[in-house]
């Protein structure tokens, strides 16, 4: 799915400005009885001036080439009537429904959200909290039942019991047995809106009045607010488990000995270099990027990195799910500011409980924009047929609703008939309502539905008002379809013909080479009369295992020692090594001290297919799709107008 995202929006990135046409146009071609138009042309190509690397893609016959590629998949993709499929249907849907939030919000009420979130967001409340069950639709004399409960708990603690110990006694929170209601810290958008409001608004050491939620009703105690402790920037040195995840008793030893070299005063970044077996970090000194709490996958990681500082920089070695690791202090930042949290925020609100309060205020919008008139009389027979049967879910509709089929409201350009209406009602019983009596929720019920097709009006209309709607609309429609044609037949195709791919392989050997390679075995130290004294050993035939015992105790490791195979340049190959059996002489570089041994030499030859399978793929993908765009031209009639492109030329050169 990420992959259709990213692909999608370079799709949409050149094709955003189609839309935006002028009012002289001309047909530059046509594939089969379809015409495309200069406008569209002239504006793509000025939007992605700036945006291509590829100098060949700004010459406007090779550009235009480009245009004519993506028109004639988009035409395959319609001609296989992929605009059927019920995946990409639904997946055109969900975009649109998010496309249309953009439209469908109040600006004003939802900054109003986004101020408050940030400025909760700055802090970490650690707050206990006692529950009282209560159904979200409980009858008003269950809710006054619950909130006095609640109230004469709240009124115990006030007189001095302890919160904890009522927790455990009267709370009806499962986890408050074992935590006595403690939830720790936590900041904006981490619990439901009205419990959030209600801690934030309780001062430290106080205890709030009954707060209502989905849940019920809740007594909060705030014992502490903090400071939100933003992000921190640490280097890491990884040393990775078994594949299986099984401990790695060798693991545990190398950590170990890296930690003692640091405590010898050793470079941390050199070590990392060296040792760190996290291949992202490694040739960067380890130095990871920074992140806030909850952002990695491992909770003893995170926790250590945060407990370090400039004046603790470096952790012990401790262990996680992925390996063992030594962490290294490098500065810690505050909390992103406002505009860098903005978007993030807006979306956390969109699925957020607060959002109701958006949506309320859209609906009285709607209200001043469709307003409506109902017929009464249509509404007064409409409404004697709703008896209390809805009350226990038995209530039927009339089995002849032809008199009712007339309109009973009009929104816009749309009717709205008494038997519609009939049917929402239906539709509501199994939700249940304690509202009476039954003539009472019948007008609630009506205007619920009045305000819900009010939305749904606005919301089926953007296309029709909103002419840059519809634009993206047809865009991404366009792009989703080429997405899945291109997934069918290159992506998939690419991944799976291996005799296609091996053919195509055996063609292009020679640009994918291994240089010379040897498998060597390194020597490192800060001791220069130590390595001597290894060279010398060596020499002598003897091996790794000796050396170590020679040189390293229990409590110092003074010699390391890794052998790995390293292609010719290679940074992690000690500099003036050679390309050829035998040791190299003491090379030193910054504080350390290297001596290679090279035991095998591997001449340079052709990687297999393996080796370079992942730029193969890629480079196939290309191969395939060239290939393909040149069928589809023989597919499909494509017909370019070339005087009407010299005059784009000219145009565009002006």
């Amino acid at each position: 799915m990420k992959l259709k995202h990213v692909f999608l929006g370079l799709i949409l990135g050149f094709v955003l400005v189609a839309k935006a046409q002028t009012n002289t146009k001309e047909v530059l071609f046509t594939i089969d009885d379809k015409s495309f138009y200069t406008d569209e042309f002239i504006r793509v190509y000025n939007k992605n001036l700036d945006l291509v690397k590829d100098e060949s893609q700004k010459d406007l016959n090779q550009y235009l080439e480009l245009f004519i590629g993506y028109k004639l998949k988009v035409s395959k993709a319609n001609k296989l009537g992929l605009q059927n499929n019920t995946q990409y249907q639904t997946e055109l849907k969900s975009y649109r429904t998010q496309l249309s939030k953009n439209y469908t919000t109040d600006s004003k009420v939802t900054k109003e959200l986004v101020d408050e979130g940030y400025k909760r967001l700055l802090k970490e409340i650690n707050a206990s909290h006692i529950l009282i069950l209560l159904d979200e639709n409980a009858a008003p004399a269950d809710t006054l039942v619950a909130y006095n409960k609640t109230l004469g708990i709240r009124d115990r603690i006030i007189k001095g019991e302890d919160f904890g110990k009522l927790a455990q006694e009267v709370s009806q929170d499962p986890s408050a047995k074992e935590n006595k209601g403690n939830l720790g810290y936590f900041t904006s958008f981490k619990m439901v809106y009205a419990f959030e409001n209600g801690a934030y608004n309780t001062s430290v050491g106080s205890i709030s009045m009954p707060v209502r939620t989905r849940f019920g009703y809740h007594l909060i105690k705030v014992n502490d607010i903090r400071d939100n402790r933003g992000e921190v920037a640490v280097a890491h040195i990884m040393i990775l488990k078994n594949k299986d995840g099984a401990a790695n008793p060798d693991a545990k030893a190398t950590i170990d000995d890296i930690y003692k070299k640091l405590q010898q005063g050793e470079k941390f970044e050199e070590l990392a270099k060296q040792f760190s077996e996290d291949k992202s970090s490694a040739s960067k000194g380890g130095v990871l990027n920074r992140f806030a709490s909850g952002q990695l996958s491992s909770e003893e990681f995170e926790t250590q990195a945060f407990s370090l500082s400039k004046e603790n920089p470096i952790s012990k070695p401790f262990e996680t799910q992925f390996g063992w690791h030594i962490v290294k202090f490098i500065d810690k930042f505050p909390v992103k500011s406002y505009e860098d949290s903005k978007v993030e925020l807006e979306n956390k609100i969109s699925k957020d409980d607060r959002s109701r309060l958006i949506t309320n205020s859209l609906t009285e919008k709607l209200r001043v924009k469709y307003p409506i008139k109902k017929d009464a009389k249509l509404f007064s027979a409409v409404s004697k047929l709703v008896t209390n049967d809805f009350y226990e879910n038995k209530w039927a509709l009339p089995t002849e609703t032809k008199k009712y089929s007339k309109t009973l409201f009009v929104i816009g350009t749309k009717n709205y008939t008494g038997t519609d209406f009939l049917d929402y009602v239906y539709s509501k019983q199994k939700a249940g309502s304690s509202i009476k009596p039954i003539e009472k929720l019948t007008d609630i019920l009506f205007d619920n539905y009045v305000d819900e097709q009010r939305n749904q009006y606005n919301n089926d209309n953007l296309e029709n008002e909103f002419p840059e709607f519809s634009a993206v609309m047809d865009e991404y429609r366009d792009g989703l379809l080429l997405f899945d044609l291109m997934d069918k037949e290159i992506w998939q195709r690419s991944k799976t013909d291996t005799i296609g791919l091996k053919a195509y392989y055996e063609t292009q050997k020679d640009k994918h080479l291994w240089k010379t390679r040897v498998d060597a075995e390194v020597y490192s130290s800060t001791d220069l009369e130590k390595m001597k004294k290894v060279l010398s050993m060596l020499k002598k035939n003897q091996t790794s295992k000796e050396i170590k015992d020679k040189f390293n105790t229990k409590d110092s490791v003074n010699i390391m020692y890794y052998q790995a195979v390293y292609e010719e340049g290679a940074e992690a190959l000690p500099k003036g090594t050679k390309m050829e059996l035998g040791l190299s002489e003491i090379s030193p570089k910054g504080d350390y001290y290297y001596i290679t041994n090279v035991v095998k030499v591997i001449p340079a030859a052709p990687k297999t297919l393996e080796e370079c399978k992942g730029k193969l793929v890629n480079d196939y993908q290309q191969y395939l799709e060239q290939n393909w765009v040149n069928e589809l031209k023989k597919e499909f009639t494509v017909k370019v107008n070339q005087d009407t492109f010299e005059k784009v030329k000219n145009q565009i050169k002006k």
